[in-house]
């Protein structure tokens, strides 16, 4: 195989691996704390994700455009638009006659939150795995373990307002695929066409649109079942495994 079948095989994997946070919906949650513990966990990665990963990578690649005080206006207004955006999906998504309505919309919001944030990864895996392999691998390692939290976000939501496991790995699955396509994008238009100023805007709203749901949607909601305690620790450990994750991979 050359390294263009790697770089799509690495993608697909580390998007598949999302799935594996549907493993938590299998298991018995009576008293609510396994639904908590998965929100607050989810919390803890995505707001890492962003203030470790999205927002100092968006400055990097905004460098090459503009200097020292600009850049960081720059990448503020497109959290502020990430934001802005979160928020309007939020007011406009159709209400569903299910069990939880508010968890169900946590776990839809999630699901597209986290669709764009692994299409712009899937393109990274791509570009840097079909000319670098061996760091492909390390990236494409890293994305996958920060994956499975995501997945989590996804599904534990999603199970918990329908009761539908199928309805819930079934929208998992469909974020999973968002990497693969990513690289698929990439393979087909932007490998000559994507520039620094257009990731680095991207990450930005990405980071926003994160940021606002680990502070607005999933950390509200696992506090709304009165153990502060349990929402408190399990954030503390999404936190601390993408730290972990950012400097070891």
């Amino acid at each position: 195989m050359n390294n263009i079948t790697y770089a799509f095989l690495l993608c697909s994997l580390a998007g598949l691996s999302t799935m594996l946070g549907c493993i938590v919906i299998f298991i018995k949650n009576k008293s609510n704390k396994i639904l908590i513990g998965s929100l607050a966990f989810a919390a803890g990665v995505m707001s890492t994700v962003s203030i470790t990963d999205l927002i100092p990578e968006s400055v990097n690649y905004l460098n090459d455009y503009f200097v020292a005080f600009p850049k960081y206006i720059i990448m503020f207004i497109f959290i502020i638009i990430g934001i802005i955006l979160s928020m309007t999906i939020d007011k406009y998504l159709p209400d569903n006659k299910v069990h939880n309505s508010k968890l169900y919309r946590v776990g839809i919001i999630s699901m597209l939150a986290i669709i764009l944030h692994n299409i712009p990864e899937g393109i990274a895996t791509f570009m840097t795995g079909s000319t670098n392999l061996k760091i492909g691998i390390s990236l494409s390692i890293a994305i996958a373990l920060h994956n499975i939290p995501e997945g989590i976000s996804i599904s534990m939501p999603i199970y918990s307002s329908t009761k539908s496991k199928s309805r819930a790995i079934g929208y998992t699955f469909i974020s999973a695929l968002s990497e693969p396509f990513g690289a698929l994008i990439a393979f087909l238009f932007l490998k000559d066409i994507m520039n620094n100023m257009f990731m680095g805007m991207l990450l930005s709203i990405i980071a926003g649109i994160m940021l606002h749901i680990s502070f607005y949607e999933l950390i509200p909601e696992s506090l709304s079942y009165n153990h502060k305690k349990i929402s408190v620790i399990w954030f503390m450990i999404g936190v601390i495994f993408m730290i972990i994750n950012h400097f070891v991979f």
